[in-house]
């Protein structure tokens, strides 16, 4: 109990960090391109991540870092459809549909488990799927044509948080988070280079936001939630990375003085009493079995 309860607010400090840098790295995508950005972004964190494989070079395996790339394969699956969806659909629908993933989650857990949520669970994903309604969605709800990739967006960010829930128990987790960091620098070059791009002013602004996320946000952050899922669940991790949107709007009120209307800080309090439920829904033993942890 004690060891999840440690990793749900490991977890939730890695989305207030996320959540922190969401104004940095839409200001430094304005004058270097969403994919050279990533790009950068995860080769350095990557190399950031190899002094700490070296040391621990003994746990390095075929599986592991198989693994690694896989996860790296959906992490960058969800950037690249929301990047690529944002141009066709209004930054509400994305923020909410990429947001799903917290109802997707469970989805996932439920057809391989065979199990459903416990019902505090659902409680808790009901109120921060509204929660991220109010937050995202204006009065004015229209569907565009991007809303589909960003919907596969989310899939692809459910994916990664349900196999790095798979994969945490049994693999090294530096292992894990270097493969994906670096597939995901990889995949990024690769589209780069294939598809053209928007703006390329490597700006002293743009290299701000890459050495700011590079590491707070990228490697530390990715590895601390793959090692950190080996006490808690896919869904609970979903539910925590649900209040990312709650963050943003905290730092863009303390860092720009952006204001939430009561409508978002209605959201934003069904987010977080959401996580709070989910939190207080039982025991250890009671959600490994639910959501199958153990072997």
């Amino acid at each position: 109990m004690i060891q999840r309860r440690w990793a749900n607010l490991s977890l939730l400090a890695v989305t207030a960090v996320w959540g922190a840098t969401f104004i940095v790295v839409k200001r430094a995508t304005e004058d270097l391109a969403p994919f050279p950005f990533l790009a950068i972004r995860f080769a350095i964190a990557f190399i950031t991540l190899l002094p700490f494989v070296w040391v621990g070079r003994h746990h390095l395996t075929k599986t592991g870092i198989w693994k690694g790339l896989a996860l790296g394969c959906f992490l960058f699956g969800g950037y690249a459809t929301q990047t690529i969806g944002m141009q066709y659909t209004t930054a509400s629908n994305a923020g909410f549909i990429t947001g799903l993933s917290v109802v997707l989650v469970p989805a996932l857990v439920t057809s391989t488990t065979h199990k459903l949520p416990h019902p505090t669970l659902v409680l808790g994903i009901i109120s921060a799927t509204l929660g991220l309604a109010l937050l995202s969605l204006g009065d004015n709800l229209r569907f565009n044509q991007g809303d589909l990739l960003v919907l596969i967006c989310a899939f692809f960010f459910a994916l990664h948080i349900f196999f790095v829930g798979r994969y945490a128990p049994t693999e090294n987790a530096t292992v894990l988070a270097a493969g994906q960091i670096l597939a995901v620098s990889i995949l990024s070059t690769l589209f780069s280079l294939i598809f053209p791009q928007g703006s390329l002013q490597f700006t002293s602004y743009a290299w701000f936001g890459i050495l700011l996320t590079a590491i707070p946000a990228t490697s530390l952050a990715f590895y601390i939630q793959t090692k950190m899922q080996q006490f808690t669940t896919p869904t609970q991790t979903a539910l925590i990375c649900s209040a990312e949107p709650v963050f943003s709007a905290l730092f863009a009120f303390l860092l720009a003085g952006e204001i939430l209307p009561l409508r978002g800080l209605t959201g934003a309090a069904l987010v977080l009493a959401g996580m709070l439920t989910a939190e207080l829904s039982g025991s250890q033993e009671d959600l490994e079995s639910k959501e199958g942890l153990r072997p």
